[in-house]
């Protein structure tokens, strides 16, 4: 493989993965200001906002990865030469987004059966249930501009991503101040009204992001909103076989992480908040390689389209290696200043020094989560979504889980027994996905030959 190839596959890739990371920290930053404006208020505002947002937050991944999939399928019309394809495909989406919507909502408003059967605090129950009714007014704008997005990316535009994310950022700040503390005359509505300020930031992201693709020369041609298609039952259907795989694939992961944190809830309070920290930073440093694994899909999908097998080994490559550079990084400084970074969240010592033994924990599994997150893009990209689908429910809940709960109670290793068994299930699902992916381009030619993109 020549090097000067190799080095533009790097830079192509890193020009679409830049927006696509800085616009998921915005969404990341969304959710910090809501935690921070609502802690300002009282605690229970705080645990009313934290319960409601991990509740939102399985229903949005699954429906995100539902609507994912229209980027790689995008990118391989792209790569065909086959543009007249772009809009028949989103408009199509709009409805499986649509169909994502009516479900999102219909769970978000009727959660407190749930809540009260989980043995959720009395106390934060009702301001729960508001913030999640309040969320269910913006859900349809939400998944329609997941869908916008998504094309966009689809066509290497990734830009747009990072500056509506931008404009949620702008438009959180004063939407939660005026309704969380009630100012300019507005009533105070605490949770409920953190959850009108984020279904405000759908609103205006979707709006803004329709007028940017119905004026920018870019997107003109492709006529997007020329006409409403009625749905199309056999197109709908290719989307779904790709794409809710793709979302059973990251509600497992979403569900490990959700399960090991309760259960880790049993553990105490110290326990408790030394996992949080470590949790929330290696999510945060997550955001690069799951930009990064994206990017992937897109340049993967275009060399689909162009039916050109060294390209997708290309694009494969340099995807991995610039998600394991940016893992080594953050391993690098979880190992080297984890009180440090622990200091960031709080001064507690008896919480740093958990978060220290996490922390290094946590370093070990970065190249494996960059491996895994990178394996399943590149997949994606090949429309292979179904076997990964289930390699990641094998991998999370019969390695990682399992393993982590033996080491955790019977071995009384506590959290770090539970992070050791979300190592062994991360390390699963890379080591599955790459021979996946492994087999996959072994017989990239004779599957490019017969292979249909979807729509």
């Amino acid at each position: 493989m020549p090097k000067g190839n190799f080095s533009r596959e790097i830079a192509a890739t890193a020009r679409l993965a830049g927006p696509l990371v800085g616009g998921q920290l915005t969404m990341v930053g969304m959710n910090t200001i809501d935690t921070v404006m609502a802690g300002r208020l009282d605690a229970t505002a705080l645990g009313s906002v934290a319960v409601g947002s991990s509740v939102w937050a399985s229903i949005m991944l699954f429906s995100t990865g539902v609507l994912m999939i229209l980027a790689p399928s995008i990118a391989q019309a792209e790569g065909a030469g086959e543009r007249r394809r772009v809009a028949p495909l989103t408009r199509q989406t709009f409805w499986v987004g649509l169909g994502l919507a009516v479900l999102g909502v219909l769970l978000t408003a009727n959660m407190r059966p749930v809540l009260e059967l989980l043995r959720v605090d009395p106390a934060i129950v009702p301001g729960t249930v508001g913030y999640l009714q309040a969320l269910c007014w913006g859900v349809p704008a939400w998944a329609a501009y997941m869908v916008l997005r998504n094309m966009s990316e689809g066509l290497g535009a990734t830009r747009p991503t990072l500056y509506f994310g931008l404009l949620g950022l702008a438009v959180n700040v004063p939407a939660d101040w005026l309704l969380m503390y009630g100012k300019l005359g507005l009533p105070a509505l605490g949770a409920r009204g953190c959850g009108y300020a984020t279904a405000a930031v759908w609103c205006f992201q979707l709006l803004g992001m329709a007028i940017y693709i119905a004026r920018h020369p870019r997107y003109r041609h492709l006529e997007l909103f020329a006409r409403l298609e009625p749905p199309d039952r056999e197109a709908i259907g290719r989307i779904l076989k790709l794409g809710l795989p793709v979302g059973v694939m990251w509600l497992m992961e979403v569900s490990m992480f959700t399960i090991v944190a309760l259960l880790i809830g049993s553990m105490g309070t110290i326990m408790v908040a030394g996992h949080q920290v470590t949790l929330n930073f290696a999510a945060l440093t997550f955001m690069v390689p799951l930009g990064l694994s994206m990017a992937t899909s897109v340049r993967v999908g275009n060399a689909v389209g162009r039916r050109d097998p060294p390209g997708v080994r290309l694009a494969a490559r340099a995807g991995v290696t610039l998600a394991l550079c940016s893992q080594t990084v953050s391993a690098s400084l979880m190992l080297l200043v984890p009180a440090w970074i622990a200091g960031i969240y709080t001064d507690d010592p008896a919480v740093i020094a958990i978060a220290v033994q996490l922390l290094f924990l946590a370093a070990i599994f970065q190249l494996s989560d960059g491996i895994q997150v990178s394996s399943a893009g590149i997949l994606r990209g090949l429309n292979d979504t179904r076997v990964p689908m289930l390699i990641t429910v094998v991998a999370y809940w019969r390695v990682g889980l399992p393993l982590g709960a033996i080491l955790g109670f019977r071995f009384d290793l506590g959290a770090r027994g539970m992070w050791i068994g979300m190592i062994a299930g991360l390390t699963a699902a890379a080591v599955l996905l790459a021979l996946r992916y492994r087999a996959m381009s072994a017989r990239l030619p004779a599957e490019l030959a017969r292979q249909h993109s979807p729509a």
